[in-house]
């Protein structure tokens, strides 16, 4: 069978190398793909941000198999014009798709299906946000409504800085239209979880939990970033919670769809907060994380596109995922200047010997490849991903092949997996 895979970072770099382990591919496309997806699949050009090239693209090469990498596609309504054209596509729909699209939506969805989250104004303008601070202690969360690559998220410390940070969403200045309308949010303690399942509209399967590390700096310091590591153990999890998000978070979220006429299919991906009142919901993705994916998919030991399928086809069973006991680690090796403004065009040196570490997998995010080497071509350049069998192990053999690539300006933290060191 012929798979498309729409995307171009680290996220599907490891679907596209999960995906081709399965006997049943026979071509593999990756549209627009990068430097290292190119090795291990035909990468084809696209505007992921066009809906007419994405069609066009789909025509041309006619796939048996659609899978969605990033959330802009989504939310244009790809699976809605794929899938009436005979195009079998993994993903939720565009109306599916607002979960992830709009904040503000996602708020109100929890509120009327009475699943766990933070206290919340939905604000249009400055004098809304000044008539909802009175009912916020601080620190209070500021969040764009709309998709902002994941640095739509501010924590501010007084409440003067929430008028601040909330005038420069609105207006514009930081996002754009992302922040038109922004989301004001009690501030939750905890460790945070990523937590995700696939669904058919109905049933869910559940992954393996994994652990973000959002902020650029070690110890969770400096500005959020679209993640800069991530870990997956089977210890993150027990059984008993695991059981319990899935009857009291994720099924409800998939009946709740469907009973509003929305049916959601595809990755819900579940970012929580572990609180002491409870898991609560912070936000939801609809669609494989980035760099969460790398991490889980080193531990699927199963056929991701038997899985895959049986969501498309209404078939998911709890049995749809087989998982192996080890630990898994992915570090970010980023550009310098990343989240800020960074320079693109350095060479990268040192993969070939890091990609012979025993259990080691470099997944490319933002590099390109010509005169037969790999240069850096975005913000977030490589996942260093490995898996061991137990955390440190993982840890130890992610940093060792980090510690073997470098090109200039490059910088990673130090401390992926502290918190499962802790425990």
């Amino acid at each position: 069978m012929k798979v498309l895979v729409i995307g171009s970072g680290g996220r599907e770099h490891a679907l596209v190398w999960k995906l081709r382990q399965s006997p049943r591919v026979t071509k593999l496309y990756c549209a627009p793909g990068n430097g290292g997806i190119a090795t291990e699949a035909e990468c084809l050009p696209v505007d992921v941000k066009s809906l007419d090239s994405l069609l066009a693209l789909a025509n041309q090469i006619q796939p048996d198999l659609t899978v969605v990498g990033p959330e802009l596609p989504l939310t244009l309504g790809v699976v809605d014009e794929f899938s009436k054209r005979g195009w079998r596509t993994f993903g939720p729909s565009k109306a599916a798709a607002q979960l992830e699209a709009s904040k503000s939506f996602a708020k109100e969805f929890l509120q009327r299906h009475h699943i766990p989250t933070a206290h919340y104004a939905i604000c249009n303008s400055l004098d809304e946000v000044r008539e909802a601070l009175p009912h916020f202690h601080t620190p209070v969360v500021v969040k764009a409504d709309g998709l902002a690559a994941g640095k739509g998220v501010v924590i501010c410390k007084s409440k003067e800085e929430v008028v601040t940070v909330s005038s420069e969403m609105l207006s514009g200045k930081m996002l754009g239209e992302a922040g038109a309308r922004v989301v004001l949010e009690e501030f939750l303690q905890g460790e945070e979880l990523s937590f995700l399942v696939v669904s058919d509209g109905e049933r869910v399967a559940p992954l393996v939990a994994a652990q973000d590390h959002k902020r650029v700096g070690d110890g969770d310091s400096g500005p959020n970033t679209g993640g800069m590591g991530a870990y997956s153990t089977a210890t993150i999890l027990d059984d008993k919670m695991r059981d319990w998000l899935v009857a009291h978070i994720a099924k409800p979220v998939v009946a709740g769809m469907k009973a509003e006429g929305t049916e959601f299919k595809g990755v819900l991906y579940c970012g929580l907060m572990m609180t002491a009142r409870g898991p609560m919901v912070l936000e939801f993705n609809c669609r494989f994380g980035d760099p969460e994916t790398q991490p889980i998919l080193m531990r699927l030991e199963s056929d991701l596109v038997e899985a895959l399928e049986a969501s498309v086809d209404g078939r998911v069973s709890e049995g749809d995922f087989k998982w192996s006991t080890d630990a898994a680690v992915c570090v970010v090796m980023a550009a310098g200047g990343y989240p800020g403004t960074y320079e693109a065009g350095k060479k990268i040196l040192g993969l070939e010997e890091a990609g012979l570490l025993e259990g080691v997998k470099v997944f490319h995010a933002g590099t390109t490849a010509h005169d037969g080497a790999f240069y850096t071509a975005g913000g977030r350049v490589l996942g260093v991903t490995a898996r061991g069998p137990d955390i440190k192990s993982a840890v130890d053999r992610a940093y060792a092949a980090a510690a073997k690539i470098g090109f200039d300006g490059a910088h990673y933290r130090k401390d992926i997996a502290h918190r499962a060191f802790k425990k």
